[in-house]
């Protein structure tokens, strides 16, 4: 992103960095991955805190099957469970991880990437409106 600059535009910004993110290695993504705070995790970043709120409000019941699906995702994949959570209820962000607890690795390493990407994108959004 450094190199690319300067940006003409927020909307210039934007695009360089999903460009810069699409064109990463598969061992950038997961780099990125172990950086992020764990769904539903209580010492989550402020950040990722705000975005996470949905999880902030379940039960405490769902917050233990959330856990659990966490650590099955986990065990699977080898990296943790990336979801875009913004306006995600808890129950959503359990459902969807179930869901792509069937995808093949290959897959799921790009639907996560997809996801950490929507996150980079909403919090530089974030960035340029304050």
């Amino acid at each position: 992103m450094v190199e690319r600059r300067p940006f003409g535009s927020e909307a210039a910004a934007l695009d360089a960095a999903d460009r810069v993110w699409k064109g990463l290695f598969p061992a950038d993504w997961l780099e990125a991955f172990r950086a992020h705070p764990r769904i539903g995790d209580s010492a989550a970043q402020e950040a990722a805190a705000a975005e996470q709120a949905g999880a902030r409000d379940a039960s405490s019941e769902t917050l233990i099957v959330l856990a659990q699906a966490n650590r099955a995702y986990e065990q699977r994949f080898g990296h943790i469970y990336i979801v875009c959570a913004s306006g995600k209820s808890a129950r959503e962000m359990l459902d969807l991880c179930r869901q792509r607890l069937h995808n093949d690795p290959e897959t799921e390493l790009a639907v996560a990437a997809e996801e950490q990407r929507k996150i980079t994108r909403l919090r530089m959004e974030k960035l340029f409106a304050s």
